[in-house]
């Protein structure tokens, strides 16, 4: 453990992820620089019965390339893809854990709804097949902090460990708190990021009846449904991923001579107080958020050149946001370029944080904003410059957005990183 220093500086040096656009980084971004969309037709359960059908599926993923199979099998789909992330994320850094140095290297990884298979699926089997039919290992497999607690074992990382839960703000908080977690000294690195697996048949229904799910345009592709700040969405289409990001105090990173993809320099967050479901008036719980990961460390806001947003494509939420922005950035605000990737993979619920970070990373690593399916209908509410294609441009500070229910919104920037 060493003294705070909140002047230390913060990198990102490794990313994994698990997605419905790819399940590694060069995949992911080719989708998303190319505008692939990975929203389908769900076949995770019978759709026969239900308006909505649409989802945005992880495929060709297999758990033992990254964990043997007997201990995979205790657990679910959320774990497995959060155990993926987070070998992949460390691979990529290069990252060696080892006892010289796991007592430094913590775990900030989140979910919204953990294991909710398990508990599901166990209950099933209590009124089908008896009390003792049930499984020993679902409660400890089905909390929320399985994923956490799993990757630690699995990576022998034995540092600061917790899983923040805050809905769909899960990821950009666990970022957000890692980058904390190294500047008082509690880490040298962190394994950070959130992993969800919702696309679960009563969580479909669930989301039908609160009347959150949308809908096709008539008469085009079902990849459709999601429209971000459209004058025609009309709601969110679920999707289901993880995401992992190495972050590393830079004196460390560059020591040992890592790769830096960025330089984590905002974090903020702020509750509405107002509504579990609905936003608060004018999105001022996320402006507040924003503002907080701008002044934080002193970043000029006129140079902020994009925004991963939360843009899910409801009506409201999105009206809401855009109202949040133009708080947040004021007449600079035009000139921001706004990137809404649930475009092309759905909300991941509490992963959407943690590979909306990853796809700001990649933005700025590559210098370039991946533009926003399905817009076509300029809203005059949601008055924000929605890029339609993918752009070119220098990019010097980006910032990932989200919004959670009960009224949970956190943000953080990052900057492009070039060697000073």
């Amino acid at each position: 453990m060493r003294k705070p220093d909140y002047n230390r500086r913060v990198v990102v040096t490794g990313m994994g992820v698990v997605s419905p656009i790819g399940n590694d980084l060069d995949t992911v971004w080719g989708n998303l620089a190319n505008g692939r969309s990975g929203i389908g037709e769900i076949t995770h359960f019978d759709t026969t019965p239900y308006e909505h059908k649409a989802g945005g599926e992880v495929h060709d993923f297999d758990i033992t390339r990254f964990w043997n199979f007997k201990d995979a099998r205790r657990t679910e789909t959320t774990v497995h893809f959060a155990v993926a992330s987070a070998r992949m994320a460390v691979a990529d850094a290069g990252l060696e854990i080892t006892d010289a140095n796991r007592y430094d290297i913590g775990v900030i990884y989140g979910s919204g709804g953990g294991g909710q298979a398990l508990f599901i699926s166990n209950q099933e089997v209590w009124h089908t097949r008896g009390a003792r039919a049930v499984s020993p290992f679902f409660i400890a497999n089905g909390l929320v902090d399985a994923s956490s607690g799993t990757i630690a074992i699995e990576t022998g990382a034995k540092g600061h460990n917790f899983c923040p839960v805050s809905a769909c703000s899960t990821g950009t908080t666990a970022i957000g708190e890692a980058a904390e977690a190294i500047r008082r000294g509690d880490c040298t690195a962190v394994i950070a990021g959130s992993a969800e697996s919702p696309l679960l048949e009563l969580v479909h229904i669930g989301f039908t009846n609160m009347r959150g799910l949308g809908t096709p345009l008539p008469g085009q592709s079902i990849g459709t449904a999601c429209r971000p700040f459209d004058r025609t969405r009309d709601g969110f289409i679920l999707g289901e991923g993880a995401g992992a990001l190495i972050l590393e105090d830079l004196e460390l990173a560059r020591a040992r001579g890592a790769r830096i993809y960025a330089e984590i320099v905002g974090y903020g967050s702020a509750a509405d107080g107002f509504d579990m479901i609905a936003p608060a008036d004018r999105g001022e719980g996320s402006a507040r958020a924003m503002k907080m990961a701008l002044e934080r460390w002193g970043v000029p806001a006129d140079e902020i050149g994009m925004i991963n947003p939360h843009g899910t494509s409801t009506p409201v939420g999105d009206k809401c946001e855009s109202e949040a922005i133009w708080a947040a950035f004021g007449s600079h605000t035009p000139n921001v370029l706004i990137s809404a990737t649930k475009s092309m993979t759905g909300h991941m619920m509490g992963a959407a944080g943690a590979f909306e970070g990853i796809a700001t990373v990649l933005s700025l690593y590559n210098q370039a904003v991946p533009g926003t399916l399905n817009y076509r209908e300029p809203d005059p509410e949601c008055n924000v410059t929605i890029a339609t294609e993918t752009v070119e441009k220098p990019l010097r500070y980006a910032l990932s957005n989200n919004i959670g229910l009960g009224g949970h919104n956190a943000a953080v920037i990052f900057k492009h990183y070039t060697g000073d």
